[in-house]
């Protein structure tokens, strides 16, 4: 899996998701993007050339063509390096030497990248999955749209190709119909600018012929962004067979998984609330930041064993399967049978469908969500990561 961060985020910054998620058996890269997107990324000297930094860069989340034109010159960078990013993984399962390693002390880091070769599942079309959080799972969006469709053509001369692999590139024999997204907390306004509507009007490529349709498509919402009604509306259209049209609808093809955690907020798909829980939940309102992290590894390492990829178990406590007694067995390992099911029981774990907003739980459950501040504002926390990085 390669996963992408958010504004604010960095590598480091969703350890407790993605080491979950690598304790099953996944392999997980989390680069830096060194779009301004991070609070402070260092690129390091190499070849006589100095070391240098790379700022957060701050920009509005309202839309506008100056917005516009920002973001689409971070996504550049993003997809450029994603695209990099795969290019290294073929090389690390080749064995061949990476020769701009950062060595931390005596540590020989080509040394514990050795261990990966010709263990990697990366040269087989659609085995890689892809996953990012907020401004990261729209350059996932974007990415495999963009190398998917890298033939398609428009007719309009404004619009732009912020990625373009050649169709012989290793990538475009990657990104597949079978291949698996994990959006959490999608931020949609990356995805609006005029240069690049031709590819925001195409489906994801599960929904082409030979595809899973939604099957290996999974949304999590924060409750914030579930609450952030236009965002929502757009993520449903992003993630529909045809998101041309207003009203989001799968009519040819399975649906996609959507759900969302009850009193969460949008940090809490990262590290920050199980580092700052008072301020997560006297700030942003939201409870239990680690059971939200555990329901969210839960769900897409389930609909990874769904399209037959092998992953560990879930054990019992993550599971939360107590004995009549409310006894919790320990150390027992099972088939995550109830997470998808998305017919409320699991508490606080809301399913959504594409053409509704309402979950299929009960109104009581509704009803015990969390009041957060306005929605629209949900995506500037990352702004609070970087000020807190700082």
């Amino acid at each position: 899996m390669v996963f992408s961060h958010g504004l604010g985020g960095t590598k480091n910054a969703y350890s407790h998701l993605l080491g979950s998620l690598a304790s099953h058996g996944v392999v997980v890269i989390a680069p830096e993007h060194r779009d301004g997107s991070a609070p402070l990324s260092c690129i390091h000297e190499k070849r006589g050339s100095a070391s240098r930094h790379v700022e957060y860069r701050s920009i509005s989340h309202r839309q506008s063509p100056e917005v516009e034109k920002a973001r689409d010159e971070q996504l550049k960078i993003r997809l450029w390096e994603l695209g990099l990013v795969h290019e290294a993984l073929l090389k690390i399962d080749r064995g061949e030497p990476l020769t701009n390693l950062l060595s931390e002390g005596s540590a020989d880091a080509s040394g514990h990248l050795a261990m990966f070769a010709s263990s990697l599942d990366v040269h087989t079309a659609g085995s890689i999955s892809w996953a990012g959080h907020s401004f990261g799972a729209a350059s996932i969006v974007q990415f495999v749209k963009s190398v998917f469709y890298h033939k398609a053509q428009s007719a309009v001369s404004s619009h732009q190709r912020l990625f373009d692999p050649s169709t012989s590139s290793q990538v475009a024999h990657q990104i597949t119909p079978s291949s698996a997204v994990y959006l959490l907390d999608l931020w949609c306004l990356p995805l609006l600018s005029e240069h690049t509507r031709w590819l925001r009007d195409l489906p994801l490529p599960s929904y082409s012929a030979e595809g899973p349709g939604g099957r290996n498509i999974t949304a999590i919402l924060s409750e914030a962004f579930f609450k952030w009604e236009k965002n929502l509306m757009e993520l449903k259209r992003t993630i529909s067979e045809d998101p041309s049209l207003d009203t989001p609808l799968n009519k040819s093809h399975p649906a996609p998984y959507i759900f969302y955690p009850v009193s969460s907020a949008h940090l809490s798909q990262s590290d920050f609330g199980i580092l700052f829980p008072w301020l997560t939940k006297r700030v942003l309102k939201a409870q239990d930041p680690a059971r939200t992290l555990r329901l969210n590894t839960r769900a897409i390492l389930e609909v990874m064993r769904r399209n037959g990829i092998e992953v560990a178990n879930t054990s019992s406590v993550d599971m939360e399967q107590a004995t009549s007694d409310g006894h919790i067995p320990q150390g027992q390992l099972g088939q995550d049978l109830s997470i998808l099911k998305g017919d409320g029981s699991v508490p606080g774990w809301i399913a959504l469908d594409l053409a509704t907003s309402s979950g299929h739980v009960d109104e009581a459950a509704n009803e015990r969500t969390s009041e957060n501040a306005d929605p629209m504002d949900a995506v500037v926390q990352g702004e609070m990561t970087k000020t807190l990085s700082g």
